[in-house]
């Protein structure tokens, strides 16, 4: 049986052929959604638990255990060290991942947003490998959620992908950010994968509805990427099996919500850590170590924030800051690994901002009683440079398509902030804009664009 997968920057969703339409399946529970996070209790035991929910004495295990035979032995050194039982659970995805992260911060592994790291430069072979077992056990995770609601096993499997991942390596990033996927793919349980550009998708649940022939540009502002196609839609377009020639434009770049929360919390709540304080010398105190704190999507950064090299130096700052007492939080910051909790209160921020003019965020899990109250024009002020990326975006599609745009169709989770519709409104004026399902339209259209390849 086929599905579509929207493996999401900030969500995953799987969709499946229900009747002539595209119906989401429960992931988690009974929800069609379920963050892209995941807590390992120690980070080496994740190839562990990879091992563990594949079928076992397969071909498919065995090969496996053969490839990972190193990682594997530090998985079971682990398991003996920290005293685990061989049924004990050892990880978890979502909303339980980052409980467990709030709830026991300094301990464990987190990460949120791994598709964010895939194209990233410079991976050892070992590093892919460690992504590419994160992956894999996300999609095992909701596969398993999936088929058990769906009562039957999926084989193949349509699988959304940007216009570019994250990365500095261009196609090379893309690349390699595609092999990643399609390993983990493969290791999961799907025999058949394909991928399929984000916007197209959503833009194909779109067509459904046309009444008529539009030349429709699609907007897709997901977690780690915002994308646009040009695509012509409607009842002369969508039973034809070759659309090559409707997709008239694509543009992407690596900028999304994820963004939005780093330059929020970098410029709102990084000065109460010290970012633009002095030392006693008169010098100010270094801006990178705030920068690698934000940038939770920066395997690099996060790795130089969260290095002992990094913690011996900011106890030479506290010695040698005039304001002693904000470094400290910064300490905290990074003794307790607390910085995608940081960006949590930045997401959170940006989300209430949508509905109300000031929030008021608590940040007392670095010092009681630390808050920091964050305007709506504040807030737009912090994501000036998001949106310009986004509003670069938008003229890159139009100039490539050469042609008038009917209408604009909006989707993916970061499309709801009030202030990138006013840039969207702005850039068409006298346009229809159309709001999408944000997070379900991209999984929908991959389950039709499916059907189209798999029936």
């Amino acid at each position: 049986m086929f599905i579509g997968f929207d493996y999401g920057t900030s969500n995953c969703a799987i969709s499946v052929m229900d009747q002539g339409d595209a119906k989401l399946l429960p992931v988690h529970g009974d929800s069609c959604f379920i963050p892209s996070t995941l807590y390992a209790l120690d980070r080496t035991l994740i190839v562990d638990a990879v091992l563990q929910n594949m079928p076992q004495d397969t071909a498919l295990s065995t090969s496996f255990s053969e490839q990972r035979s190193q990682a594997l032995n530090v998985a079971r050194n682990t398991k003996k060290h920290l005293g685990i039982r061989d049924d004990e659970q050892t990880w978890f995805m979502g909303n339980e991942a980052i409980e467990n992260y709030i709830d026991y911060p300094g301990e464990g592994w987190f990460v949120k947003s791994p598709k964010s790291f895939l194209g990233a430069s410079g991976l050892l072979q070992g590093q892919v490998a460690f992504f590419e077992d994160i992956v894999t056990l996300m999609m095992q995770h909701t596969k398993r959620s999936a088929e058990a609601h769906a009562g039957a096993t999926f084989t193949q499997a349509v699988i959304g992908r940007p216009i570019n991942f994250q990365g500095v390596g261009g196609e090379q990033s893309n690349q390699q950010a595609i092999e990643i996927l399609t390993r983990a793919a493969k290791n999961a349980g799907y025999r058949e994968v394909e991928f399929f550009y984000e916007p197209l998708a959503a833009g194909i649940d779109f067509e459904t509805g046309l009444q008529e022939d539009k030349t429709v540009l699609v907007l897709d502002v997901g977690g780690g990427t915002s994308d646009c196609s040009i695509v012509r839609m409607g009842p002369s377009y969508r039973d034809c099996d070759d659309r090559s020639k409707d997709f008239i434009a694509h543009s992407g770049v690596r900028v999304g919500g994820n963004d939005f929360d780093i330059d929020l919390n970098y410029k709102a709540f990084m000065p109460l850590l010290g970012r633009d304080s002095f030392l006693k010398n008169g010098l100010p105190v270094p801006s990178s170590y705030y920068a690698n704190a934000a940038k939770i999507n920066d395997i690099v950064a996060q790795g130089d924030f969260g290095s002992a090299k990094c913690a011996k130096e900011i106890v030479d700052l506290i010695r040698n800051a005039k304001s002693p007492e904000l470094i400290r939080r910064l300490q905290t910051l990074q003794k307790n690994n607390q910085n995608y909790q940081l960006s949590r209160s930045a997401e959170q921020c940006k989300i209430a901002l949508s509905e109300q003019a000031i929030h008021a965020v608590d940040l007392g899990y670095l010092e009681p009683g630390l808050t920091r109250e964050v305007s709506a024009s504040y807030f737009e002020q912090a994501v000036e440079r998001p949106l310009r990326a986004v509003t670069d975006l938008l003229e890159e599609a139009i100039k490539q398509a050469g042609c008038k745009i009917d209408l604009v169709y909006v989707t993916g989770g970061s499309a709801k902030s009030p202030v990138l519709r006013r840039v969207i409104e702005e850039k068409f004026k006298g346009v229809p804009i159309v709001d999408g399902d944000y997070l379900g339209s991209v999984a929908a259209g991959l389950a039709k664009w499916a059907d189209k390849i798999f029936r």
